[in-house]
């Protein structure tokens, strides 16, 4: 059974197909045509499609995926046995619950701390017991650099390459604006960490999103490494678990 689901989020789209919970395709474009779609449904024989978006706008995918898959809608109200008692559902976003749902199958029974360093950071916990009352929502690395440049008179507008595993000294007006930036993510990431390694036992942290791979290097210096695991596909994983939730529901 090939499954396509998609995410689509503030600064890319993201596409996998799964073959059941194998992952055998992966793709990041930053605009998601509907003949690509089509192209990528019959290419991989696509039974099933979800998708995860930000915005409303993409009505034409959905259309798509309804006439040439069978469509599984994906909301906040959708639940495989997770105790929520977030406030507001309708304003939780796709993509953190996605994060939530695949901790719940992947990582069960294991109080797991959910990093997504994207356009904005995001910290969400799952218990042992599977209770997840919401999280923090933070300004993202790229995000931190344009408001130092907008909300400022003579600051630049910093470019940062995410490869780039080195977090300058303060030297200059533009190493100290990455020095501040950067080290005040970590700084921030690791206060988090530590928080929940106060409040709870055996915290599990999984990391995802574009700016990971940065913080991974920066982490591993960190006395928290060792709870560390690196899960770029946790959203889209997240997705499937939901048509696969859907067909178990069915039988």
């Amino acid at each position: 059974m090939h499954n396509l689901v998609l995410d689509i989020g503030n600064t890319n789209g993201k596409l996998a197909v799964f073959n059941n919970r194998e992952l055998i395709h992966y793709q990041s474009l930053r605009q998601i045509t509907t003949s690509a779609l089509a192209n990528l449904i019959e290419q991989y024989n696509v039974s099933n499609s979800t998708i995860s978006s930000v915005a409303d706008e993409f009505s034409e995918i959905i259309d798509v995926l309804k006439k040439r898959t069978n469509y599984v809608e994906f909301s906040t109200v959708f639940n495989p046995g997770i105790k929520n008692y977030y406030k507001t559902l309708s304003t939780l976003g796709l993509d953190r619950w996605a994060k939530v749902v695949a901790a719940h199958h992947y990582y069960p029974k294991l109080n797991c701390f959910i990093i997504d360093a994207g356009t904005c950071i995001t910290y969400d916990l799952l218990t042992e017991e599977s209770e997840y009352f919401g999280g923090s929502i933070s300004l993202g690395v790229h995000m931190r650099f344009k408001a130092l440049n907008h909300y400022t008179g003579r600051l630049p507008l910093v470019k940062w390459d995410k490869e780039d595993g080195e977090i300058p000294d303060g030297t200059d007006t533009e190493s100290a604006i990455k020095n501040g930036v950067l080290q005040g993510v970590i700084n921030e990431i690791e206060g988090f960490i530590a928080n929940q390694n106060k409040r709870n036992k055996a915290i599990r942290v999984l990391i995802t999103g574009g700016d990971a791979a940065f913080l991974l290097v920066q982490l591993k210096k960190s006395i928290f490494a060792p709870q560390i695991i690196h899960d770029p596909y946790l959203v889209l994983k997240g997705l499937n678990e939901v048509i696969a939730f859907e067909y178990v529901q069915k039988d």
